[in-house]
């Protein structure tokens, strides 16, 4: 019968590794002024290059026009507005109920050259909630284009 330390002892034995230098350290000189050796994968990248996080395929579905107008800003107020009732996708929720209300709090604010379309697709996010800002978040990226697009989604 073995003991527990017996059974480790052999299973190390078995899972040798042999590990690979790529830079050996210079013993003369201490470890903490030396520069960590540079690590490349097959494809020739380094460890930091692989760490970095992918930027494809994460845009919004809504894509806001570019507005031109100077000094244009969204109020706080009119955010709060916005997700003061907010819609959740829950069975009993009415979406076009939503949508008309959402229609009804962005007309009362109106921006000199900033068409109202714009405000609406920039403001439709913060109106949504669970259930349904999951949907909108699965949508294909740059999906809708245009406040009718929205709508008919």
């Amino acid at each position: 019968m073995r003991t527990r330390s017996q059974s480790r002892n052999s299973n190390r034995q078995q899972q040798q590794v042999n590990p690979t230098f790529v830079e050996p350290f210079n013993l003369v000189e201490p470890i903490e002024n030396q520069a960590p050796p540079v690590v490349t994968m097959d494809d020739n990248r380094t460890m930091a290059q692989l760490l970095e996080a992918p930027t494809e395929g994460y845009e919004d579905a809504i894509v806001v026009p570019e507005i031109t107008a100077d000094n244009f800003e969204l109020k706080h107020g009119l955010l709060t507005l916005v997700q003061n009732k907010q819609f959740f996708g829950h069975d009993k929720e009415d979406p076009h109920a939503h949508i008309r209300y959402f229609n009804k709090i962005t007309s009362t604010m109106k921006f000199p050259n900033v068409p109202s379309t714009s405000v609406k697709l920039m403001l439709f996010l913060f109106s949504l909630e669970g259930a349904a800002r999951i949907w909108l978040e699965k949508e294909p990226p740059r999906s809708i284009l245009t406040w009718d697009d929205l709508v008919s989604k």
